[in-house]
């Protein structure tokens, strides 16, 4: 398994490494000791050049810049994710300029902006017509500092694409991650230019897997979105992974061992999405990974 994956490079475009789950603590339960160094590690020795720490708000941006600075693998994303909107809501331009000093400070480890977009799935968060103005709102960064969108859409394609659309001048290019959207869609997205990211969430139905199969590979990014998305047994394009590794419940778990926590997913698991992804597609595993690499490397990495 190793020496596979050794020939393969795999940069995870979305890598929620902030999160508590690896400090060892679950909806505010400590379950067990910090582990993020050995998650690293375990990305680092399977074959991950780079990670993309996803930044959701302005303090969660910080912190994963932050952390960035920790390794010169690791870079982030900066941007207000839209069930955080209402942050914008008491000073606008303040909250703006806040992502604005944090890029210009962080020129070398911010790739994109983001993570931004629009949420109906979660309006209980934030109501719509506040995301869809935050969102529009954060475009100008993209121009002003020449940085692609790192998107966010749940049951909000149309009103995404449209302000994409309408705001072409400020926008240098992008991807949707996460994608999980019809094939009406991907050819919208694809139209304007952008990139899709896919994750276990992105593969949980046979009608996601014929849309996944039918995305251009030169328009194509993998992702974790770890601990979230993890590729499960019930999908049904479990049959097509490989390389599995071993699980134990939280409660149970020892850092000092080589297991993963069941139900946490972690960034050594893209390859999970690559070989499901190999086998949908009928491609060469090598040749697709090193297709998506190119492709990771043209949006975020090209000027670095």
């Amino acid at each position: 398994m190793k020496k596979m994956a050794s020939i393969r490079k795999y940069i995870d475009i979305g890598a929620n490494l902030t999160d508590d789950m690896y400090q060892g603590v679950y909806h505010g339960s400590k379950k067990h000791e910090p582990d993020l160094d050995k998650v690293l590690n375990r990305s680092w020795s399977y074959g991950m050049d780079k990670m993309i720490i996803t930044g959701t708000n302005l303090p969660d941006s910080k912190k994963a810049i932050e952390f960035a600075h920790s390794d010169s693998r690791l870079f982030s994303t900066v941007g207000c994710h839209p069930t955080r909107c209402n942050d914008f809501v008491p000073n606008p331009e303040k909250y703006l300029d806040g992502l604005r000093e944090l890029i210009t400070k962080n020129k070398d480890k911010v790739v994109a902006v983001g993570e931004c977009g629009l949420d109906y799935d979660r309006l209980h968060f934030c109501e719509k017509d506040v995301q869809l103005k935050y969102f529009e709102y954060q475009l100008q960064l993209s121009r002003e500092f020449h940085l692609p969108l790192f998107l966010h859409c749940r049951a909000a394609a149309d009103d995404l694409l449209d302000i994409i659309a309408r705001n072409q001048d400020k926008v240098v290019g992008g991807v949707v991650h996460s994608f999980d959207g019809t094939e009406e869609a991907m050819n919208r997205i694809l139209a304007l230019g952008l990139y899709i990211g896919i994750n276990g969430c992105s593969l949980r139905t046979k009608g996601n897997l014929e849309i996944a199969a039918k995305i251009p590979t030169d328009r194509l990014m993998i992702e974790t979105d770890c601990p979230w998305c993890e590729v499960k047994a019930t999908h049904p394009g479990y049959g097509h992974v490989v390389t599995k590794y071993p699980s134990v419940k939280k409660e149970k778990y020892d850092i000092g061992s080589d297991k993963q926590v069941k139900g946490r997913n972690e960034p050594c698991n893209i390859v999970q999405v690559l070989e499901i992804l190999a086998a949908i597609r009928k491609e060469n595993i090598d040749d697709l990974a090193q297709s998506i690499y190119g492709n990771t490397n043209k949006l975020f990495f090209e000027n670095k």
